[in-house]
């Protein structure tokens, strides 16, 4: 049990049978009455955003996650296959658990599973990732006066807006967590 004066963005909760992830949580002190803790709570199973307000001092069940390291081995249909790094055994993970991490993923990149119990919740994958731009449009002469940004197709797919000197073949580093352009590598 966890007080939910202690809450952090992105800790796991079950409440009502279910898992829960913060969001977000705010303390609110108000000038009459008591204090009390609004909550933006995500279902780990369905997606589900929900607002919840607890008393201050109020106890909740902590979730205990198992987090695995495995390697990104390769897509087959709407699933990913991982491989677990010390017993070599193979799992598909379906889209879906994975979420907006699915456009970074690269084959033999290492991530990490969270389990609770047998069922996965989700992955965590690194927060910066080197990738390289498969196409993007030649800069403009005379535009770079602003320090302005283009599109750029990374070879897994995902689109990340990046400054006017990145071309074709260049090797970035992007951001999962913002989707954005860091620096060249």
């Amino acid at each position: 049990m966890i007080s939910v004066n202690d809450l952090k963005t992105g800790l796991t909760l079950e409440i009502d049978g279910g898992l829960w992830n913060v969001v977000e949580f705010m303390h609110v002190k108000p000038g009459k009455g008591a204090a009390f803790v609004r909550t933006k709570l995500k279902n780990a199973e369905s997606g589900n955003v929900i607002e919840k307000t607890f008393r201050a001092g109020e106890k909740v069940a902590k979730a205990t996650l198992e987090k695995k390291d495995m390697q990104y081995l390769y897509k087959e249909g709407n699933d990913y296959v991982m491989m677990d790094l010390e017993t070599y055994e193979q799992l598909s993970v379906s889209s879906d658990k994975i979420g907006d991490g699915v456009k970074y993923l690269k084959e033999n990149m290492n991530v990490a599973i969270l389990f609770h119990g047998a069922n996965i919740i989700g992955i965590d994958i690194p927060n910066f990732v080197e990738l390289e731009v498969v196409d993007t449009p030649p800069a403009e002469k005379g535009n770079t006066a602003q320090g302005g940004t283009k599109p750029a197709t990374l070879e897994t797919g995902a689109i990340v807006n990046v400054p006017f000197f990145v071309t074709t073949g260049t090797i970035i580093r992007v951001d999962t967590r913002t989707n954005e352009y860091l620096d060249r590598v």
